[in-house]
C-alpha cells in the first residue's frame, strides 16, 4: 500500500481568518434578510436536520483514536460535512435576500464546499486516517460514500453515541450559534 502524503500542519493563523470571514458573511446576511414565514419554516427545518445529524456524529466521535464506524460513519464517511452543507443551505434559503443573491450565495457557497472544502478535507483526514488504521481504513473508504447516505449501513463495531463526546466537541457552541441567528430571523420575520 502507498504511503500517504504528509499534510502540512494546520494555520492558526488561517484557521482565524476564515472564522472571521465566516461570521462576517453571517453577519450581512442576517442583516441583510427579509425571511417569510413559509422560508423561514423551510430553512430551519434543513439546518436543524443538519444540526441533527451533527451532534448524532459528535456524540460518536473519537478523534485520532479510533475509526468510528458507528452512528451516522455506518452511512457517510462526513456527516459532519453533509450535516453543514444542510446548515448553510437552510440558513440561505431562511435568510431570504434578493433572489438573484440568494441563487450566487448559494452557488458560491456550494462551489467552496464542493470544490475546496470536501476534496481537502478527504485528502487530509483520508490520508491521516489510512496512515494510523491502514487496510481497516481503505475498507470503510471503499463501502461507505464520502457524503451521501448509503442504504447499508457499514457492519464495523463502533461507539455508543455520548453525551460527554458532544460536550467536548465544538458542538453546543454550533448550536447556541444556530438557536441565535434562527431567533434573530424568527424576530425580523415576525416584525415585517
Amino acid at each position: 500500500m502507498p504511503q500517504p502524503a504528509p499534510s502540512r500542519p494546520r494555520s492558526p493563523r488561517l484557521g482565524r481568518l476564515r472564522l472571521v470571514l465566516l461570521y462576517a458573511v453571517l453577519t450581512a446576511l442576517v442583516v441583510a434578510s427579509r425571511p417569510t414565514p413559509a422560508l423561514l419554516a423551510a430553512g430551519a427545518l434543513l439546518a436543524f436536520l443538519g444540526e441533527a445529524l451533527r451532534i448524532w456524529a459528535a456524540g460518536h466521535l473519537v478523534k485520532s483514536v479510533r475509526l468510528v464506524t458507528s452512528g451516522p460513519y455506518a452511512r457517510t464517511r462526513n456527516p459532519l460535512y453533509l450535516g453543514r452543507l444542510l446548515i448553510m443551505t437552510g440558513l440561505l434559503v431562511a435568510a431570504r435576500i434578493d433572489p438573484l443573491v440568494n441563487l450566487a450565495a448559494l452557488a458560491i457557497g456550494y462551489g467552496l464546499f464542493f470544490l475546496y472544502y470536501l476534496p481537502r478535507k478527504e485528502r487530509v483526514e483520508g490520508s491521516r486516517l489510512a496512515a494510523r488504521h491502514g487496510e481497516a481504513y481503505e475498507a470503510y473508504r471503499r463501502d461507505v460514500p464520502a457524503l451521501a447516505l448509503s442504504l447499508r449501513r457499514y457492519p464495523g463495531a463502533g461507539v455508543r453515541w455520548s453525551s460527554g463526546l458532544l460536550l467536548r466537541s465544538q458542538e453546543p457552541l454550533v448550536i447556541a450559534g444556530l438557536l441565535l441567528v434562527f431567533a434573530i430571523l424568527a424576530r425580523k420575520c415576525s416584525s415585517r
